[in-house]
């Protein structure tokens, strides 16, 4: 069931979508614990840009309403080599889309895309172990919990799945 979303890769002309996202408190609270000032955006979304180019199908990805063209979140199916099998996937959206499905759809987008690849045989997520929604929505698309710990002084929790 499509909710009405398509995934894009972030170019150098999105900084300003990147940046209403990781700015946003109550988008960062469960990812570093803190807004994102504007001087580490733009490191960051350097990073993005080049993890853009190591693979066609991988990557940061803008998430975007069909119906109204508008930029809702990201989301991130990210490899660290070009001939790594297994991914990271990972999703933020804008508050005003919380509780509306959007996560699993996203999620699902990903896990597709990743057995699109033929490559992948692992994703992995991060989240915090108190962000109880994104747990729901990756149990719920087959993901288990690997490992709880610490992940740059942030509590930390991995699920995985194999493909």
């Amino acid at each position: 069931m499509n909710k009405g979303i398509y995934l894009e890769k972030f170019t150098s002309m999105d900084f300003d979508k990147y940046f209403k996202l990781v700015s946003n408190e109550r988008v960062m609270a469960m990812i570093t614990g803190r807004a994102i000032s504007l001087d580490e955006a733009v490191k960051r979304y350097n990073s993005v840009l080049s993890n853009n180019k190591l693979h066609n199908l991988f990557g940061n990805f803008k998430v975007m309403e069909i119906s109204t063209n508008k930029f809702i979140g990201s989301a991130l199916l990210k490899v660290k080599e070009r001939s790594s099998t297994e991914a990271e996937l990972g999703y933020m959206l804008l508050p005003d889309y919380w509780g509306k499905g959007i996560g699993s759809e996203i999620a699902k987008l990903l896990i597709d895309k990743a057995k699109e690849s033929k490559q992948i045989n692992k994703i992995i997520a991060i989240i915090d172990p108190n962000n109880i929604a994104s747990r729901k929505i990756l149990i719920k698309n087959g993901f288990t919990t690997h490992m709880i710990c610490e992940m740059d002084g942030l509590p930390g929790e991995i699920l995985s799945m194999k493909i």
